[in-house]
């Protein structure tokens, strides 16, 4: 008898109702047939006033960093964690890679034993810290996802581009986070009562800047150390970065060396400029950090080809800067009917949720879609009400002074009758 991957005849998965149009079936299905269907101490230093500042401009702040590998590495100051193999000769028996757990106490090269952050301006003790000292403090971990403000950014284009779901939404990842709570350190300098903001910049040559409500510095910002259990790599901020779960990406500054704390946001270059595009009513879009609820079907996508008819899974991911998902709505059909996907556990507080939800597609044309809610009751909009509240642009791809940043609108692929997704405006 014919099966599918998972045992159950197909004659089973026949039965099976469709619980939207376009051969969307329900969540459930998962349960019953699983989801292969288809295939605390002290380290630091007073700060005795703005003259006898630590911060010297290291040659890493004065030069461009290094090219970007194909693929990160770890820093050179790292060069000593290293995997032990169990069969370093790939004899044929197995082969094991561990993690150099006793080691991880420890773009710019910039020297660890030298960086430091200083956390200084409106508070009782400015302090300085090294990696060393910070290392002694109690850490914390958690998932979160890092996206960039101009993830996404191509659909604000008039014509919809031809593209991969990387290239479209690639610029956000999700990983485990491992350092201090910002609250922490702040809680050792004394917060003067009249600091509103923060303002955090980088030790490398561009010196990026972004000021920052001491509301969020005092929730669950974190100085990160650690990336998936190993040191951050150099692309990720190597040694320390700014960690603000659910913000936009240039906001968890990368290189942390300076926190200050001031009364009102420094309006810094980056502030003002890069990262304040034009609304179609002439206002700049600034001092919004959130990014907001927001899903995408990663399978199928365009670059990928279906090659019969038969049932398929749909899947992809969704996240919120507001806390966690609280449920995914998919479409085959251009929205005109929606089947609710399964949500894969545990569902992490600002952090990438995978969806799935079963598909038998009979060779004719597809539309899909996702829709995502999270726990705040915010929806993912359409693109049409992301285009009137941002904007459009004739730039591909968008540029600064066009609309580039935020979107979060739902995505649409196409299933031409050939199988072949593209990327289309619904």
């Amino acid at each position: 008898m014919e099966t599918t991957p998972n045992n159950r005849s197909k004659r089973e998965w026949e039965k099976l109702q469709a619980i939207a149009g376009n051969g969307l079936l329900d969540r459930r299905a998962f349960l019953r047939g699983g989801a292969a269907m288809a295939g605390a101490m002290m380290g630091y230093t007073f700060v005795g006033s703005a003259a006898a500042e630590p911060l010297a401009d290291d040659a890493w702040s004065k030069a461009p960093g290094n090219i970007v590998p194909a693929y990160g590495a770890p820093s050179r100051f790292e060069k000593n964690v290293v995997r032990t193999l169990s069969n370093p000769n790939s004899e044929p028996r197995t082969s094991h890679a561990r993690t150099p757990h006793h080691l991880h106490a420890g773009n710019p090269d910039i020297d660890p034993d030298k960086h430091r952050l200083v956390i200084h301006g409106l508070v009782k003790r400015p302090l300085v810290f090294t990696l060393d000292a910070l290392g002694r403090y109690p850490m914390v971990s958690r998932m979160t996802f890092v996206e960039c403000g101009g993830n996404s950014a191509p659909f604000f284009s008039k014509e919809p581009i031809q593209a991969s779901v990387q290239a479209l939404h690639g610029l956000a990842s999700c990983a485990e986070w491992t350092g201090i709570r910002l609250s922490t350190l702040l809680e050792e300098t004394g917060v003067d009562p009249k600091a509103k903001w923060l303002i955090a910049e980088g030790a490398d040559a561009p010196a990026l800047s972004r000021s920052v409500p001491i509301t969020k510095a005092l929730d669950d910002a974190m100085i990160a150390l650690y990336q998936n259990g190993e040191r951050l790599m150099p692309g990720n901020g190597y040694p320390m970065r700014l960690l603000l779960p659910g913000w936009e990406g240039n906001m968890n500054v990368k290189f942390l060396r300076r926190i200050k704390l001031v009364e009102q946001p420094a309006m810094s270059y980056y502030e003002a400029r890069t990262y304040a595009p034009i609304l179609p009513g002439g206002k700049a879009y600034q001092f919004y950090f959130l990014q907001e609820v927001k899903s995408f079907i990663t399978h199928p996508s365009p670059g990928m080809m279906l090659k019969e008819p038969g049932f398929y899974e749909i899947s992809g991911v969704a996240y919120s800067g507001n806390g966690r998902i609280s449920k995914v709505m998919v479409s085959a059909d251009r929205g005109q009917s929606w089947a609710q996907a399964a949500l894969q556990e545990p569902v992490h507080s600002k952090a990438f949720t995978r969806f799935r939800v079963p598909w038998r597609w009979d060779s004719g044309p597809g539309v899909l879609q996702s829709r995502a809610w999270d726990e705040a009751g915010n929806v993912q909009p359409t693109r049409a009400q992301i285009v009137a509240a941002r904007g459009e642009t004739t730039k591909v791809p968008p540029v600064t002074g066009f609309p580039s940043q935020h979107y979060n609108g739902i995505t649409t692929w196409a299933i031409e009758r050939n199988g072949e997704v593209k990327h289309v405006y619904a």
